[in-house]
Parts: C-alpha cells; sequence; structure tokens
C-alpha cells in the first residue's frame, strides 16, 4: 500500500521544511542545536500537520543513534520495555533516540518508565503533543526537555509545498499536472495552517481528475468539492478550542463586532452550538451588565430561539444578540463587585447576620433585648431607612462601585440624593 502523499514527500533539507520560520530560520536556537549535531531532549507542540513529524524525522536521519518510533495512542509499557532492551544490544551501542508521537496520551506510569534512560542519556527522547505539553506532560520529562512551540503553517508558505508536491506527482504518474494558481491557492487556504491536509486534498484532485493525453488539468470545483470543511481548524477538547471561544467573548467585550461574528462563525462551523451561546450569555452579563441590564433577557430570547431552530438558522439570531452585545456600552461592576464579596467569603470574613435580619420567631427567655428592631422601608419615605446590613466585622465593606455609565450613574444620583438626606 502506498504511503500517503504527506510522507512521501517529507522534506530533505531544513530548508525545504514550511513554515516555522521562528524556529528554523537562520541564527534561530533550534536550528543551530540541529546543526550541531548534540541532540537534546526536545518536546515538540503544536497542531497536527505543521511539522513536527517531518522535524523529527529529519533529525533523527542526521544523528548515528538508533532511530525507535513510538505512538502515545496506541504503545503500551512493553513497548517501552522493548525499547530499553535494546540498549544491551550492538544497535544500541550509541544509544536510542526515541521520537514518541502524541505523548500526551502515555501516563505518568509509563512516562516515568523512560526517566532513569532519559536522565543518563541512553535514550534521547524527541516528542511531539497537540495538547499544552505543562499540562499533560509529567514534570520530571518536561525539566528534563526543551519545549518548542510549533505554528499554523500560513497559506503562503503551504502555496510552495503544494507546487513542490505537484512535481513530484508528476514524476510518480509520469504526466503534466496543469493547477491553475486559482486551485493551487484554494487548497493552500483550505487546509487550516495543516501542511498534511493540503497534501492529502492536492492528490485526491489528481486522482479525481481524468488524464487527457498525459495531462491532468485540476478544476476549481474538483478542488472546492474536496476543501469542503478542511479550511476549519477545531478541537473540542484542545487548545484551539478554548483560544476560539475566549477570542470570541475577548471579541464582544471589546466592542468588534465583525470579530466577534468571525468567531461565532467558526463555532458555529464546528457545530459547537453550546459555547457560542453559553458564552453570549455570559458576555451580556459580565461585560454589558448593568450599562445596559435589558439586554440580559434579550440576548437569553436570542439563545432560546437559536436552540429552537437549530443550526445552520440558528445563526441569525445569534448574529444579532452578537452584534447588540458588541455595541451596547459595557460595564463590569457587577462581575467585580461579586467577586470582591466572594474573596472575602472564600477568607472567612462573614459573620454573624446582624439581628434586624434574622429570621426571628421568638426570643428566648434569656434574651435582655428582646424583639428583632428590623426596619421595613416600604414604611419609609422613598422606601428607604438606614440600618446595618452586613455583619458588624465587615459593615464598612464597599463591594459595588457604579461604572461610568449613563445607566448606573443615574440609579446612583437617585439613591444619593435620598441617602444624603437620611444620614
Amino acid at each position: 500500500m502506498k504511503k500517503p502523499l504527506a510522507d512521501r514527500f517529507r522534506p530533505q533539507t531544513l530548508d525545504e521544511i514550511v513554515g516555522q520560520e521562528h524556529l528554523l530560520a537562520e541564527g534561530k536556537p533550534l536550528r543551530k542545536i540541529i546543526e550541531s549535531g548534540e541532540i537534546p531532549n526536545l518536546i515538540f507542540y503544536g497542531p497536527s500537520g505543521v511539522g513536527k513529524t517531518t522535524l523529527a524525522t529529519y533529525i533523527a536521519n542526521k544523528t548515528n543513534k538508533t532511530l525507535k518510533k513510538l505512538n502515545g495512542t496506541t504503545a503500551s509499557t512493553a513497548d517501552i520495555k522493548a525499547v530499553v532492551a535494546q540498549l544491551d544490544t550492538f544497535s544500541g551501542l550509541n544509544g536510542i533516540l526515541l521520537y514518541l508521537d502524541e505523548i500526551q496520551y502515555f501516563n505518568k506510569k509509563q512516562q516515568q518508565t523512560l526517566l532513569e534512560y532519559i536522565e543518563n542519556g541512553s535514550i534521547t527522547l524527541i516528542a511531539s503533543t497537540t495538547e499544552n505539553p505543562y499540562f499533560s506532560i509529567y514534570n520530571a520529562i518536561l525539566s528534563r526537555s526543551t519545549v518548542f512551540e510549533f505554528k499554523p503553517v500560513t497559506s503562503e508558505a503551504v502555496l510552495k509545498a503544494v507546487y513542490r508536491a505537484a512535481k513530484l506527482l508528476e514524476q510518480e504518474l509520469n504526466c503534466v499536472i496543469d493547477l491553475p494558481c486559482e486551485c493551487a491557492e484554494r487548497i493552500a487556504a483550505g487546509c487550516g495552517g495543516d501542511v498534511r491536509k493540503a497534501m492529502n486534498t492536492l492528490e485526491l484532485s489528481v486522482l479525481a481528475t481524468d488524464d487527457v493525453d498525459s495531462v491532468k488539468k485540476i478544476s476549481p470545483d474538483t478542488v472546492s468539492q474536496l476543501v469542503q470543511k478542511s479550511a476549519f481548524r477545531y478541537d473540542r477538547d484542545g487548545d484551539e478550542h478554548y483560544d476560539i471561544i475566549s477570542a470570541y467573548q475577548k471579541s464582544m467585550r471589546g466592542s468588534d463586532p465583525d470579530a466577534a461574528l468571525h468567531y461565532l462563525a467558526r463555532l458555529l462551523e464546528a457545530d459547537d452550538l453550546v459555547s457560542a451561546c453559553r458564552r453570549l450569555m455570559i458576555c451580556a452579563c459580565e461585560d454589558v451588565g448593568l450599562a445596559y441590564p435589558q439586554i440580559i433577557p434579550i440576548v437569553k430570547s436570542c439563545v432560546d430561539i437559536a436552540q429552537a431552530v437549530g443550526l445552520p438558522e440558528a445563526r441569525i439570531p445569534l448574529a444579532d444578540a452578537v452584534i447588540m452585545v458588541c455595541n451596547a456600552p459595557k460595564s463590569n461592576s457587577a462581575y467585580e463587585g461579586i467577586n470582591k464579596a466572594a474573596a472575602d467569603v472564600k477568607k472567612g470574613l462573614t459573620g454573624n447576620v446582624p439581628r434586624q435580619l434574622q429570621n426571628m420567631h421568638y426570643d428566648g427567655e434569656d434574651n435582655q433585648n428582646k424583639g428583632q428592631f428590623y426596619l421595613y422601608p416600604h414604611s419609609y419615605e422613598n422606601h428607604y431607612v438606614a440600618q446595618q446590613y452586613l455583619p458588624d466585622n465587615i459593615k464598612d465593606r464597599k463591594y459595588y462601585i457604579a461604572g461610568d455609565n449613563k445607566n448606573e450613574q443615574a440609579f446612583k444620583a437617585y439613591w444619593d440624593s435620598i441617602k444624603d438626606k437620611k444620614s
């Protein structure tokens, strides 16, 4: 069975690796380390299809160590022991370079099995992961390794790889591949920074095109059908998920409707209606809040409609609500207030509820000061009377500070005028 084009097309030099200029350009630390030939333990962190395996394979081919590969999704402790056992054989005389793909799937015990051999230098580890290594990899492994972050490859860089791969396919198929710029650019833009995905799309486009007089002319329609949703990179359990929903809420908070709609579209393209609705309601309460409190039931109504009609029509009420949140005045005074109050509670700053606020049914015979003494505000002018509500030890605490928006300032002015009369 023929290997995928992405594997057949592995770069043979560092300069052929597309993207990752921040790591592999001339003079960058990782490039210097590789060129020195003294390879330390490395962890490559980043999304799939951006060159982690390609670079690890290149490094392994440049070392005189014996290369062993394991995948965290399928390898067992027995597989690790089999690698370690080769240290005592002729093939392991110069040490072993272990490429461990998807290390985040190794449990703590499996990672600990490697520790002794990594520490004494018998095994050089190059591990790759699509998840944040500081959360998913055992600290002892991290402390003995250097982490390098890989980034999605730009469409301009992917485009170079697409044209080079097309030349390889011409040689393999012994025909001319007519790849119009429009098609190449669509493949490059449609992979979401994943070179492997671009290679797969290119190969499928060639296979789906008839050979006419030893020429395969790729059509835009063929490419469009094969790209489909591939431009979108999303993993509900990974960093990309949290990055997108974070950007979605921060764009609404920052009053940028264009960016907010972009991230909403990405969430909905991934069918993640739950996150889109949840963050929208949170933003209405946290970031608009008391500057325009009427927005909260409006947003809730839009969310209810979206959930009732489902996708794709759900995008319409959600877009209405997102734009409204972006354009609304902002205030986080309630958010700040509850955070301050919660912080005091967590510190144990509570105290007894003042007697006048307690749910008193009767006084014991030993109580010399019988009665609750609660003052009912509605019995007083302007429905207000001064009395203590907070416990004694925090009676002067201020949690809520009115925002500088028109709505809260109007309320503040109203109550200041009433409370000043009573003071």
